[in-house]
């Protein structure tokens, strides 16, 4: 049963006017709606009114015009049900064969800062969600279903199995269309509800318990697929990358490969936490991850400057790391990176220069993430049943936001590079000690259950890069809860510290800061990291 009759209401019209002519060139029948009917009319093309074809005007500023018997019957009718078929004959109601249907933008709108509560009301698509769902329903009869398009990506290849030898869309195509359908209303109505349900948290009922904070009742997600993995952390597991459909700019999942060998899921993770680190910057800056943790983070004049100081902290771990700049690639940059074996690069931008030199290295998986402020809205753990949810971990903190402890203040250079290093212990697994000094890490300890450890491994580090901790900076994710740990720090050669403070010991590490002369400064804000 080749395709007789296609309804086209869509609010993205790109590459709809080309569509619609190929379809009536290939003798398709055109129903429309509203400023879709005018402008298919206008580009000559004869197309009939959807009031027309129900015998219905549209009612209420246009709230209802597709909620009728003419349109979801014809969607809805089995074409192998003799039944199904001598209702339409008998009521007189032609079958729609295909639909072609996108809806009212409701994410762009309530994403707009001047966006009120009428305006999200009003985007609200309420008979394009209908004709979706009752035409993806039907695409599956033996005699010939309903196909349903909500994609502009999707228009050549209907028309390519339109002039296939059945002479109609296939099967495949038709239930991968359908799934797609289900996908796109249900990721529409999760946002629906995620809006309404956070002003329904903020302005609860009389009656109701009160929620706290503004966080939605019920939850909804929606990613696609972007990649099948080879394998996941480790070759017996399977694993997919999927993106967030409403990712803002910046984050890693814009990510567009250049060169090399295909990301596996180990590459993705890793090169997330390298970027999502070194874009915590805001001058040239490299930073090299292992493990998921940050080995060697640097600030630079350019590129290649961040990139060398970055290399000195811990050579022996960036072998085979995750290399991330906030700043373009030039070729002195990639020469350097190119001296050693790294899994992925990534950067904003390359020169055409870099490029060349980087296509030696064929493995090398070379990406460019576009720059942008966005952060993902919620994160998420995966727990037994469940998710568990929080807002992102983002503090911003400068020096004016610090509160000096101790009877000794840093000076300017010290408050440079205990900010420094508290940027990077936020990225760093608890618990986390970082040293620093002139814009680069001298040693850092990441992951242990012990925070002495962690500085004694941070120290030894340092040790086996052959830098000095004399004169260096500390940072801390979470409160010394004793002194030993400061004690620790400060044997290394240490003179400031930063951390959140909080500790029922608190006077006993400021004393111990005096008493060692150190100068420590409390940010109020814990950075833990599991």
């Amino acid at each position: 049963m080749s395709i007789q009759t296609a309804l086209i209401s869509v609010s993205d019209k790109s590459g709809v006017v080309d569509f619609a002519r190929a379809l009536a060139q290939r003798g398709v029948r055109l129903l429309s709606t509203g400023g879709t009917a005018r402008l298919l009319a206008e580009a000559g093309l004869e197309v009939t009114e959807v009031a027309a074809h129900t015998g219905s005007p549209e009612i209420l500023d246009g709230r209802v015009k597709t909620l009728h018997p003419r349109i979801h019957g014809g969607l809805l009718a089995r074409r192998d049900s003799d039944e199904h078929m001598r209702t339409l004959a008998e009521q007189d109601i032609p079958p729609i064969d295909l639909l072609v249907v996108n809806l009212y933008p409701f994410q762009q709108t309530i994403a707009k800062p001047d966006c009120v509560l009428a305006d999200a009301i009003e985007n609200i698509d309420i008979g394009g969600p209908a004709m979706l769902r009752s035409a993806a329903k039907n695409h599956g009869s033996p005699a010939g279903g309903v196909t349903v398009v909500i994609d502009p990506a999707d228009y050549a290849r209907v028309l390519a199995e339109m002039d296939g030898p059945q002479r109609r869309p296939s099967y495949g195509l038709r239930l991968e269309l359908a799934a797609k359908v289900y996908a796109h209303t249900a990721a529409y109505d999760g946002a629906i509800a995620g809006y309404l349900g956070s002003l329904a948290a903020r302005e609860p009922a009389p009656e109701a318990t009160p929620e706290r904070e503004d966080w939605p009742r019920t939850l909804t997600i929606q990613m696609r697929r972007e990649q099948v993995l080879r394998y996941g952390e480790n070759p017996h597991q399977q694993a997919a990358f999927y993106r967030d459909v409403q990712a803002p700019s910046g984050m890693l999942a814009g990510y567009r490969q250049i060169q090399g060998k295909e990301l596996s899921y180990n590459n993705i993770a890793d090169a997330d936490a390298a970027w999502e680190c070194v874009r915590a910057f805001q001058t040239p800056a490299c930073v090299i991850v292992k493990h998921a943790n940050p080995c060697g983070v640097a600030l630079g004049a350019d590129a290649h400057s961040a990139y060398r100081q970055a290399f000195r902290t811990d050579p022996t771990s960036a072998f085979g790391g995750i290399i991330a700049f906030n700043a373009p690639v030039d070729e002195a940059a990639a020469q350097a990176v190119s001296e050693q074996f790294v899994e992925v690069l990534l950067a904003p931008a390359y020169t055409g220069g870099a490029l060349a030199l980087l296509s030696a290295k064929k493995n090398v998986r070379v990406l460019e993430v576009p720059q942008g402020t966005g952060h993902n809205p919620y994160d998420v753990k995966r727990v037994g049943g469940g998710w568990l949810v929080q807002t992102p971990d983002s503090a911003p903190l400068g020096a004016g936001d610090v509160r000096v402890v101790t009877r000794q203040a840093p000076t300017e250079d010290q408050m440079r590079d205990l900010l420094f290093a508290w940027t990077v212990a936020q990225h760093v697994k608890s618990n986390a000690i970082v040293f620093a000094g002139q814009g680069m890490t001298l040693g850092v300890g990441a992951g242990q259950m012990s925070r002495i450890d962690s500085a004694r491994i941070a120290s030894i580090k340092a040790e086996n890069a052959g830098l000095t901790l004399a004169g260096s900076a500390v940072a801390s994710d979470a409160f010394f809860p004793f002194r030993d740990g400061l004690d620790v720090v400060a044997d290394a050669g240490a003179t400031c510290v930063i951390q959140p403070g909080g500790s029922i010991r608190d006077d006993e590490v400021i004393a111990a800061a005096d008493e060692r002369g150190i100068a420590m400064v409390y940010t109020g804000v814990r950075h833990f990291r599991h």
